[in-house]
Parts: structure tokens; sequence; C-alpha cells
């Protein structure tokens, strides 16, 4: 495996997909009640191996990039094992499967926002954006909008479609290095569910999500019992943790988006139960489509979020509609203000918990020390990750026996 391209080049289609798992009878004992099995998606976004061609090679066959460049990020920038964790968090659950990216993170971070980072030497790398180094220096903005529309938005459909609905538990499977950039070594397992423009500010950034959306919910992205339960189950399991290490969540994160993306469906069905004329009003439809794209990838949402926010001036054909919009707008905002929606998400035991979960590379894979290539996890790697998975499967199982019902 060694001597071999680390990557994968084909068509990657398609990009998102969910790998379904074998029953184990010796893992039953971890299984979640049966009731909760289709309300939790383990789901890695890292763990991809594949690169279109027509990304890699110009018309004329020549590498894009540098090939030697290319197999160095690529290793560098892939969540290693995620998805060998996911696979025995959800054997040891119980659940059907887990969902996947398929393409390389070196080519699209479907964790960040849509975008192409610019003089990404000097971005931190928590606000890069979903088209990073190499490919950003090195993409026309044909192949960075084809990138965008065939493969970001396609993903985005295939979770908002089919994999948001419904959920209580959404476990993002990631792998971290050994060691920290100063060569501490960084704990086994690490919990995230801070986000970042919060832990620094207090409150959520401007100019992503909509304002509306309440600061104090950037707080945690997590059921904080859940999050504890399964850190003190893997402690338990001799295996240290930390939490928000060695950095919270992004903004872009699809963590930190989905609870944006949760909300304010909530918020839509609060409120439709108050006015529910406003349901096939497609004034109101046009708002909500504004405040539930997380993605930032809907032109006629930008346009809307812009007129409101930015008191950008629109063609006078369309000055009704937006005015319109504008006062749709309003009476949500309104009613946010004056009702109990935000306290009652952030008690709601159904409020849907996004986890990321950090587990070092070491424990579930190794590496050719000659050429940095991944080579085939051993005995006691399948067995960490087994262990962590049911040490995970175990907790979630206490989690829904013995806190769901008093929360």
């Amino acid at each position: 495996m060694a001597s071999e391209r680390a990557y994968s080049i084909n068509d990657c289609d398609p990009p998102y997909d969910f790998v379904e798992v074998a029953a184990d009878p010796a893992a039953s004992e971890h299984a979640v009640p049966d009731e909760f099995r289709d309300r939790i998606l383990i789901h890695t976004v890292h763990d991809g191996a594949h690169i279109p061609a027509e990304f890699i090679y110009d018309d004329r066959g020549r590498p894009r990039v540098n090939e030697r460049l290319l197999e160095r990020r690529f290793i560098e920038e892939r969540d290693w094992g995620a998805n060998l964790v996911a696979e025995k968090i959800a054997v040891a659950m119980g659940l059907s499967g887990y969902a996947r990216c398929r393409l390389a993170r070196v080519l699209l971070d479907f964790n960040r926002f849509p975008g192409s980072t610019p003089h990404d030497d000097v971005v931190r790398p928590l606000e890069t954006l979903a088209i990073n180094n190499p490919f950003s220096r090195v993409l026309d903005h044909r192949l960075k909008l084809r990138l965008l529309e065939g493969y970001y938005d396609k993903i985005s459909d295939i979770i908002e479609g089919k994999l948001l609905r419904n959920r209580v538990i959404m476990i993002a499977v990631h792998t971290y290095d050994e060691h920290n950039k100063t060569m501490t070594r960084r704990p086994h397992c690490s919990l995230l569910s801070s986000v970042l423009g919060y832990q620094r500010e207090s409150r959520m950034p401007f100019g992503i999500f909509d304002p509306m959306y309440p600061d104090v919910l950037g707080e945690s992205t997590c059921s904080r019992i859940l999050r504890d339960r399964i850190s003190l189950s893997l402690e338990r399991a001799k295996y240290r943790v930390s939490h928000n290490h060695p950095y919270p969540l992004p903004e872009g994160s699809l963590e930190v988006r989905t609870q944006v993306w949760y909300f304010f469906n909530y918020l839509r069905r609060r409120f439709e139960e108050v006015y529910p004329e406003t349901r096939q009003d497609p004034t109101f439809e046009l708002v909500w489509t504004m405040l539930m794209n997380t993605n930032l990838r809907l032109q006629e949402a930008e346009m809307l979020r812009s007129y409101l926010h930015r008191f950008r001036r629109v063609h006078p054909d369309e000055v009704g509609k937006y005015e319109a919009a504008q006062r749709a707008y309003g009476k949500i905002e309104r009613y946010l203000e004056g009702s109990d929606v935000t306290l009652a998400f952030r008690l709601d035991k159904n409020r849907p918990s996004s986890l990321g979960l950090e587990v070092r590379k070491d424990l579930v894979c190794s590496f050719d020390k000659k050429s940095g290539k991944p080579i085939e996890a051993s005995e006691r790697q399948v067995a960490h990750a087994t262990a962590i998975g049911q040490t995970i499967a175990q907790a979630i199982k206490t989690y829904f026996e013995t806190d769901y019902e008093y929360l």
C-alpha cells in the first residue's frame, strides 16, 4: 500500500453516501434503544479518498498541481481512520450504517463555508473556505464553480434532503495528529461542542448567519449531559479526553450549520402554529429560505439578506417583493422576541445535539516511516476503534435510559 498513490482518481459519484454495516451480535449489549436508532447519525466529512480527474489534469493532460505536493497535502489533510471509528460506533449502537463524504478534503472541505481561500498561507486554519491550497491557487473560476455546484451543492442536497430530518444526535467523527506543533502530545480523544466565534467574543460573528439567530445558542451545539456522559465513559475506559481542544468548531462546520438550520426549522414550526395562514405564502417562504440558507449558496436568499441587512438596492421591478419580505421578516422577528422559542429550543430534550469527536490518529492508523503513506491498521488499532465505538455506544445508551427522560 505504501508504494501506491494515496488518493484515488475517479468521478466520485456520489460524493456523499451512506455505508451499511453488518450487525455484530457480540456488540448488541451496547445498542441504543430501538426507538432512537433512526434518530442518530454518525458521519465523517474528512476521510474521503477521491479526486475527479478534471481537477487534477488540464486539457492537455498535464497535472495542475505538482504530484508530490498533492500527495503530501492529501495525506496531511485526510482524517485517516475516521471511517473505521464511525463504522465501529454504528455497529456498537445497532445502527444500519454511517454517512461519509467520499471527496478528498484536499480538493474540497465540506466542513467549511463555500468559496476559495485567498492567500491561505496567512489565513488561520479554522477560517479557511471550502476550496483551499493547493487547488485554490490553480483552479480557474469555471472549475471552482463546477466544483461547488457539482459537489458541494450535491452534498448539501443529500444531507438536507435525507439526513437531517428527525435527528436527535449527530456525531461527526474526525481524527487528529498525535502532537501539537509544539510537540506536546494530544489527548486520545477530544469532544467539540463550542463555536469558535462565540468562544472568542461571547456572540456569533457578524455577517455569516442571520442576526435573528440568538447568540446564546452559540454556547454549545450539544447537550452537556450527553457530552459529559461520553467524556466520563471514555475516561473510565482509559482514554484521556479533552473538550474543544486543540480548537473549537468553526462556524462553517456541519456541526454549527446544522444547529442554525435546526433552530430556524423549529422557529418556523412554532410561528406557523400561531400564523397558519403564512404556510403557503411565497413571501414568507422566501424569508424562511433565507434564514435556513446556512451553506450560503442560494442566490435569492443572499439577495434578500443583503437587502435586509446591508440595505442594498434592488431592481425597481422587485422593490415591492422585497418590501413585502421585509414586513414578513419583521413579523417573524417580533414573534421570536415576544415568545419563549429560544428558551424552549435550548431546553427541549429533542433539540438535536451535534457533537464533533476527534480521535488521535496513532490509535487507529499507521504510516510508512519512509514514504509517509498510510499502511493497513493493525489488530491493536482496530481494537482501539472497536473499544472507542463500544464505549461511546454504551454512553449514549445510558444517556437515553437514565438522563433523557429527565431533561
